[in-house]
Formats: C-alpha cells, sequence, structure tokens
C-alpha cells in the first residue's frame, strides 16, 4: 500500500515526513526509512519524521528515524519541519501556531513566527558528562575544554547534550576540517557509549559562528539545529561568544539564544516544504 509522505527541509537538512496520527506506531520500520532514505534508489533524505498522538497532554508525538536506521532523541532542524508540517496537515482548521511535542529528549514547543520562521524552545542544556553521556569525565563534573584523541591527534572538547550528545571543537578554519575521514571517528569514539554528534566551530567574533557537522546516524549534513544549540552553549562555557549569536551552517544560518532568566536556549530558523508524494 503506498503511503503519502511530504518532503521538507530546514536549511538543507531534508526530511520525510509522514501523517501518523492515527497510532502511536511509526508506519516505517527502521528498515524501511533506510530505503526510503537513499539518495539514489529512494525518495532521500537524511531522516523520515512520524507526527503520531500526542502524549501526556502534548498536543502531538514526534519520532524520528535517521537514514542509518537508528531513532535520535530529538533533532532541532526536524522539528522545526515537524511544525510546519503539522499546520499544513490541520490546514484551514489551524488554531494555534504554537505547539508541545513529545520527543525523546522531552517536550518541545516549536511556534511560528509572523516572519515565517520557526522559533523553538529547546528547553536547557544538560552539562553533566553522566547527562551526555561521556567518560571523559566522572559523572557528576562538565566536560569543557577536554582532550581528546582522535584520528592521531589531540582536540579539546567541551561536551553538551540538548537531549542528545554532543562534542564540540573550536578550530581556526572549519572549511579546513576533513570532515569526511573524522567525522565517524568522533561519532563511535569509545568514550560516547551513545555515540556522539559533532560539531566543529569557528570563531568570526562573539556573536557569529561557522559551523560543520557530523551528525551520529546521519554523517555529514547541511545543518544539525541541535548542534547549533549546543555549540553556542560550549562557546559560552568557553568564554568565546555571547548568549545570542548567528551560527552559520553550510545549508545557511539559524539564530540562536541561551537566556539568562530561564537557562533555556530558543532556536529560529526556517523550514520549507519541497514537494509532496505516495511512496
Amino acid at each position: 500500500m503506498a503511503i503519502e509522505f511530504t518532503k521538507y527541509h530546514g536549511l538543507g537538512n531534508d526530511f520525510i515526513l509522514i501523517d501518523n496520527r492515527s497510532s502511536l506506531t511509526p508506519v516505517l520500520t527502521p528498515a524501511q526509512a533506510v530505503q526510503w532514505c537513499d539518495r539514489h534508489f529512494g525518495i532521500g533524505a537524511d531522516g523520515v519524521i512520524f507526527a503520531l498522538p500526542g502524549q501526556n497532554g502534548t498536543d502531538y508525538t514526534m519520532r524520528i528515524f535517521n537514514s542509518d536506521g537508528s531513532e535520535p532523541e530529538m533533532c532541532g532542524n526536524g522539528i522545526r519541519c515537524l511544525a510546519v508540517f503539522l499546520t499544513d496537515l490541520e490546514g484551514i482548521a489551524r488554531t494555534k501556531d504554537k505547539y508541545r511535542i513529545h520527543t525523546l529528549a522531552g517536550v518541545i514547543i516549536p511556534q511560528l513566527t509572523d516572519e515565517g520562521q520557526v522559533k523553538v524552545d529547546m528547553g536547557e542544556p544538560r552539562l553533566l558528562a553522566g547527562e551526555i553521556p561521556t567518560t571523559l569525565a566522572p559523572s557528576e563534573f562538565q566536560v569543557i575544554n577536554q582532550p581528546l584523541e582522535v584520528a592521531g591527534k589531540t582536540w579539546n572538547v567541551t561536551c553538551v547534550s540538548m537531549g542528545n550528545p554532543h562534542c564540540i571543537t573550536f578550530v581556526e578554519d572549519v572549511a579546513a576540517i576533513d570532515l569526511e575521514n573524522i567525522g565517524s571517528q568522533f561519532e563511535n569514539h569509545p568514550v560516547f557509549p551513545k555515540k556522539t554528534n559533532t560539531e566543529f566551530i569557528e570563531i568570526v567574533n562573539r556573536n557569529y559562528l561557522k559551523m560543520r557537522v557530523w551528525e551520529r546516524g546521519a554523517g555529514i549534513t547541511l545543518a544539525c539545529g541541535t548542534g547549533a544549540c549546543a555549540s553556542l552553549v560550549a562557546g559560552v562555557l568557553n568564554d568565546k561568544c555571547d548568549r545570542t549569536a548567528t551560527i552559520e551552517l553550510p545549508g545557511g544560518p539559524l539564530e540562536i539564544e541561551w537566556s539568562e532568566i530561564d537557562n533555556r536556549i530558543y532556536m529560529t530558523g526556517p523550514a520549507e516544504r519541497v514537494f509532496t508524494g505516495k511512496y
């Protein structure tokens, strides 16, 4: 039976969105998601996102399978795409521009803005090694500017969880990083028991950062919303940037704020529909 889908992207980080509101069980298996995400033999995407019924008082539930079939806790660009997808599904019956979304990383709240962007309350960053998780430090300690041996080189890394694990390292020239060869070595390093996303950050000034990312389960992508959030936090912890900054990714910019008032991270960026179909 053919399944309807809609393709969206957030700064080139692209997803297949499926209306799964009739069941809490995704209509695809992880193996099927891998096939759908194949860019030569399938639709092509970084992941498949399912809009499921809400749980525990939320409006909807988000599940996502990466292009390798793994399931991450959350996806920042993906949840912006989901918010726009939900408004498209609701159509003229739409009564709100803010949603409470149940995810494996907790409740995330995206809101559509008058400028056509999506502002997402990403919650509070988690900074203890046991929360990342990583064995780079005892579980009750933070990992800030710690040395890590990868690909025959020592990198100074800072670790942050946005509900999913991130390893951030600051470099002089982000364009010079051999991401294709070293990304998977970071992802699968034994100090990260659940693997990790890895962000390479070039500080242009205190309000403008350049980023490239290797995503756990997807590899090189054009953007990573949770990674941009984690990178701003790492920049603040290392006194390299202010609490509000533009993060420039290969697919475009995200505006990130780490609020001093409520300690929460706010991410603002676009999400665009590409096409619909059946597969």
